[in-house]
């Protein structure tokens, strides 16, 4: 059995590059890549960044009950599909869904074994120069994205874990500790 590990935050902590960099040290880290609605970006390829959809063809998947969550963020979908979540390398296999809160509330309901870890920003502040720097999103699309974080925020102590990326060494390793705590509690 796969183990299943959630990943969330507000956009621009660094879910992303946290992921990337814990699948560097474990080999078993497996991605699973979302569908949304929204644009690709510079650089995203369909199939290896997102499944990029049609709204109507993602409402068509919900409605065929597709996905094992979905939902909306800042006018757009997103949502994982039941096939990212099929076993492939075996019971070692660690996948990591890096989803938005109402997705991740809604595998808790559903798969209740999977760990839940949010990524806090140090500071408000912090977060706002973040989306910023990254360079990739209007000012409208990052007041959008803030005011959602605000509630993001607020939902941190629903979560089993909670680390803060204040700095990318230590988040990447307490990231990792956990990780390797849910294989070897899988062992045990």
């Amino acid at each position: 059995m796969a183990h299943l590990i959630v990943i969330t935050g507000p956009s621009g902590v660094g879910k992303g590059t946290l992921i990337t960099l814990l699948r560097e040290r474990i080999a078993s880290v497996r991605l699973s890549i979302s569908a949304t609605t929204r644009e690709p970006r510079q650089g995203e390829r369909d199939g290896v960044d997102y499944h990029f959809l049609a709204d109507d063809a993602f409402d068509v998947l919900i409605a065929e009950g597709a996905f094992a969550e979905h939902a909306r963020y800042a006018g757009k979908q997103y949502g994982t599909l039941l096939t990212e979540l099929d076993e492939r390398d075996g019971a070692e296999d660690v996948i990591v869904l890096e989803i938005e809160l109402q997705g991740a509330r809604q595998i808790r309901q559903s798969m209740p074994s999977a760990l839940q870890v949010f990524i806090a920003p140090p500071s408000f502040d912090s977060l706002r120069e973040r989306l910023v720097r990254r360079g990739t999103d209007s000012a409208q699309t990052i007041d959008e994205r803030l005011a959602v974080a605000r509630e993001e925020l607020g939902a941190q102590d629903e979560f089993s874990e909670v680390i803060v990326n204040d700095n990318l060494d230590n988040a990447v390793e307490a990231l990792e500790r956990l990780v390797q705590g849910q294989l070897r509690g899988a062992i045990d």
